[in-house]
């Protein structure tokens, strides 16, 4: 979970939306050259992506269009993962900030697979 101001956010609208942020203001750290600016624009989608479907996700019309909106959230997360490991493969001084990025979007990923995965007898 990751702290905002000595707060941990655990609300996955703010979370999700956080992370998307993150992942603007990291990619604008990355030298403009033709790998990262291919790099960039796949992992600004995916990763920005996460929140939008998460927002689709909390207006959903039924329990149905909720869970096959969560499962995409899980797929943007996991794809912002594998651009993560590609702009690390790109720019090995910035490999530490992308272990970090791709720490918080596997946690998201972990969620979103909770929330959809069907719940055992209690």
């Amino acid at each position: 979970m990751k702290e905002h101001k000595n707060k941990r956010v655990y609300d996955l609208e703010e979370r999700t939306a956080l992370f998307g942020k993150n992942i603007i203001d990291f990619v604008k750290t990355l030298p403009i050259n033709p790998i990262n600016s291919e790099l960039i624009r796949q992992i600004v989608k995916s990763g920005t992506s996460i929140g939008a479907n998460y927002m689709e996700a909390d207006a959903a019309e039924s329990k149905k269009d909720f869970r096959h909106k969560i499962a995409i959230c899980k797929k943007e997360a996991k794809e912002t993962k594998h651009w993560l490991r590609m702009i690390a493969k790109a720019n090995q001084e910035r490999k530490d900030k992308c272990k970090e990025l791709w720490s918080e979007a596997q946690e998201l990923t972990l969620i979103f697979s909770s929330i959809i995965s069907p719940k055992k007898n209690k």
